[in-house]
């Protein structure tokens, strides 16, 4: 029997040995850091440092995760249509989702106006200490963007013409129509013939959720890599000139991801901390990556072991990641006003009220295109008649400032369906998930 116990106590040694993947983040985020800093301070190797492991390593673990959420959020919405039960029931559950979400961008809007005119980031700042960045790749993307101002043209933009393309692409809202429609057509064929397909659809699914699991086991080396170029291509020397518009932006998504969003989740049962601790691997990794995409299978799953409906996840979840951008909205006001008071341009409350609605309908229109935070930037400055070279100044920082904008868009997303299906219902509380307090309580 001794004999027998002792590879067991070793294995129990091993296992009690093991570090948790949040940790592993942890810990690759605090030598990535280590690593920029260091290559910061050595610019002979620093481009080939870059351009030569630490981009490229980031950029497989970037591209690893995109590879599955388009697989997923077509087949996890296809079964959530199909099995939703009625068309009513899928109606309504959109109509909720599309007023939440359009009630929380706009108020995230509004008070990055609000922290916009009581911190004045912009007031006495000097143009010719801040660095110049070069904006024509974005300029030329953003004159597609400047036709989208409308809601049909929204619409429109989201029927695919060609779901393989918008598959290949990975536009995730043409996906996501095309996803509802195949479900209702499943949902109306007799059960012989869909439960064959659902079936498979289901097998599917589960698999790319192993193959995520699989994927996640290197998230501690991309999130290094990725944060070591960031570190390493800034440094901390260029962000003295731009402190203050950095701090203001990070102090109004704390503000809002702690105390709004706090508020929104006590009114329907829920802790926002609990959630935070629930999520805390997806929002470092959000964080860390500047990639929102990165984390939503991880989301979507954590958010079904918390009593979600799968018929409900599978359609908040991936519609958040286009209309529900709590960290996006916030940075929009605080950037227009911040370009505004640079150049000594005083916005009225009637025309920062015009540049809401302007707002509300561009932060829609451009989720998918690459570094579309600047894109709906320019076009919002455009409308507006402001400098669009004031754009240019911040553009340098605008990774530092999307690190923690897309943090507060995952927290966002994670909270949306838990608040969706307790508004529909439909929610359940498990035991042991610790998130809604109601259950605690019981």
């Amino acid at each position: 029997m001794k004999t027998l116990s002792q590879p067991q106590d070793s294995r129990e040694g091993r296992r009690s040995l093991r570090i948790g993947l949040a940790w592993q983040i942890v810990i690759g985020l605090f030598v990535g850091v280590v690593v920029g800093l260091g290559l910061n301070h050595a610019p002979e190797v620093r481009d080939a440092a870059i351009a030569g492991f630490l981009q490229p390593a980031g950029d497989i673990f970037v591209k690893l995760v995109k590879m599955v959420v388009v697989p997923i959020v077509f087949t996890s919405m296809a079964i959530g249509v199909a099995g939703v039960g009625d068309g009513k029931s899928l109606g309504r559950i959109g109509l909720k989702t599309l007023v939440y979400f359009e009630l929380i961008t706009t108020l995230a809007i509004v008070i990055g106006l609000l922290v916009g005119n009581l911190t004045q980031p912009g007031v006495g700042m000097d143009m010719a200490s801040l660095g110049h960045a070069d904006m024509s790749a974005v300029a030329n993307t953003s004159k597609s963007l400047h036709q989208q101002h409308g809601f049909m043209s929204i619409v429109v933009s989201v029927i695919p013409d060609n779901i393989f393309a918008s598959m290949a692409r990975g536009d995730l809202l043409p996906v996501i129509v095309f996803s509802i429609l195949f479900g209702i057509g499943l949902q109306s064929l007799p059960d012989g013939v869909s439960a064959p397909v659902i079936a498979a659809l289901r097998g599917i699914a589960e698999a790319m959720f192993k193959v995520t699991n699989l994927v996640m086991r290197y998230a501690p080396v991309g999130v290094c890599a990725l944060i070591a170029v960031t570190v390493a291509t800034f440094g901390f020397s260029s962000l003295l000139p731009l402190v203050k518009l950095v701090v203001i932006t990070y102090l109004a998504l704390l503000f809002f991801g702690i105390v709004v969003l706090g508020l929104v989740a006590r009114v329907f049962g829920f802790s926002i901390f609990r959630l935070m601790r629930v999520i805390r691997d997806e929002l470092i990794i959000a964080f860390s990556t500047c990639s929102s995409a990165s984390v939503m299978p991880q989301i979507m799953k954590k958010v079904e072991d918390l009593g979600v409906p799968k018929r409900v996840t599978t359609f908040v979840v991936p519609t958040g990641y286009s209309f529900n951008l709590d960290g996006a909205s916030i940075y929009l006001g605080i950037g227009t006003l911040f370009v505004a008071q640079l150049y000594g341009i005083h916005l009225g409350w009637q025309e920062q009220i015009l540049l809401t609605l302007t707002m509300a309908m561009t932060s829609k229109g451009a989720a998918g295109v690459p570094g579309f935070m600047l894109v709906i930037l320019l076009v919002t400055l455009s409308s507006a008649g402001l400098p669009i070279e004031g754009l240019a100044f911040i553009a340098g920082v605008d990774r530092l400032m999307d690190m923690g904008r897309t943090t507060l868009n995952v927290l966002g997303n994670a909270l949306a369906p838990l608040i969706v299906s307790k508004w529909e219902g439909v929610y359940r509380a498990p035991v042991s998930a610790g998130v809604s307090a109601q259950a605690r309580d019981r």
